[in-house]
């Protein structure tokens, strides 16, 4: 009978693998019996949402035999100005993953394809083959050159054509945490042809405090075939609520809003969103904690002679030197979760997010008997 079901499915969706999220505590309680478990696999805050944002979803609670606002008028036009465009430029999601996806339902189709990097989000080539549309991977700048590991934007521009409809690139990059500067990123953007829509997915932008990192919101009347997405799960500690968007040409968002479902975003992820926007103390806390963990954390794989790739982002990429399979495992006996990229094609590296500094010192306790041998 299952052979019978795969038949039916589209051709797309019985090829895929699903989406490997990391491993939950209840999971890990479950399976070895460990308690006092410490999550350091999903890049969410340790610090949480922002107290005001618990306050404001408190105080919805009454109103959740409602249906939220199927537009989400408040929280787009808080976006809106927060970013310097109109509300038809914004499209809410459940997360930015649920944009993602949206842009290939509306985009991709099988005699087309969409082009992503080596070591890109998991999500790009599971939309792509959801949508039967082909995938197209250019390989990432090599390790031993700079920006090793990231976005090749000579190989993307490489792989463009007239069958090209979606181009994706994470800036930073999960799960290496690279990212590409302001004149290298424009440059790409001008050079790819209006046939295909350049969706530039910033989950982590909020954590890097450079000058050099795009104001890409400010080049949508440049670029009309440019796409923004962002998320409230990562810096704004939101993660189980699901809020994210897009700020694209309203045409894009017009496009989008065809296929979206009409409730995506509940209540109280939308209020939860926008008392978020206006804690921008809780934002700074939390970016400048992970900003001193991420260099504790750094810092402590080095000494044990440990390649990590240099993070924008709330979590390090380490090159264990070895397959990374048995150190995670060892590290789940000791009650610290974090998160193997052998499905990236990366099997002797590890995913390790940013905890507080309680949380990052039970790491590094964990690691250091592993990697010692003791």
């Amino acid at each position: 009978m299952l052979k019978h079901f795969l038949d039916l499915a589209t051709p797309g969706v019985r090829g895929l693998k699903p989406y490997q999220p990391g491993k939950p505590i209840s999971e890990l309680e479950r399976e070895y019996g460990v308690s006092g478990i410490v999550k350091l696999a999903s890049n969410e805050n340790p610090l949480g949402p922002s107290p005001q944002a618990v306050e404001a979803i408190t105080a919805a609670l009454g109103d959740l035999g409602l249906y939220p606002d199927a537009n989400g008028f408040d929280l787009k036009a808080r976006l809106a100005r927060r970013h310097g465009v109109g509300p038809e430029c914004i499209t809410l999601g459940n997360g930015s993953n649920d944009v993602l996806v949206l842009l290939a339902e509306a985009f991709l189709r099988p005699d087309l394809a969409a082009v992503f990097s080596q070591y890109a989000f998991a999500v790009y080539p599971i939309a792509t083959q959801a949508a039967g549309a082909e995938s197209r991977i250019a390989p990432a700048i090599a390790p031993d050159l700079p920006g090793a590991y990231g976005h090749d934007l000579d190989a993307m521009v490489g792989l463009l054509d007239d069958r090209t409809r979606l181009v994706f690139i994470a800036n930073p990059n999960n799960p290496t945490g690279t990212w590409i500067a302001a004149e290298r990123l424009e440059s790409f953007v001008s050079s790819v042809p209006d046939n295909a829509l350049v969706i530039v997915d910033e989950a982590y932008a909020e954590y890097l405090d450079d000058p050099a990192y795009p104001d890409t919101v400010s080049w949508l009347d440049r670029y009309p075939n440019l796409v923004v997405t962002r998320t409230f799960s990562k810096a704004f500690g939101l993660a189980g609520l699901r809020v994210g968007y897009a700020v694209s040409h309203p045409d894009v968002a017009d496009l989008l809003n065809r296929v979206r479902q009409p409730f995506n975003v509940g209540t109280l992820g939308q209020v939860a969103a926008l008392a978020a926007l206006d804690d921008e103390a809780h934002l700074a806390r939390s970016v400048a904690m992970n900003s001193g963990q991420r260099e504790r954390l750094t810092a402590a794989c080095a000494g044990w002679g440990l390649t990590v790739i240099p993070s924008a982002c709330n979590f390090v990429l380490v090159d264990m030197g070895r397959p990374a399979e048995p150190i995670f495992e060892a590290l789940l006996r000791a009650g610290v979760i974090v998160r193997p990229v052998a499905n990236y094609g990366l099997p002797n590296h590890l995913r390790m997010s940013v905890g507080t500094p309680e949380e990052t010192g039970r790491l590094i306790e964990a690691l250091d008997p592993i990697l010692s041998g003791a």
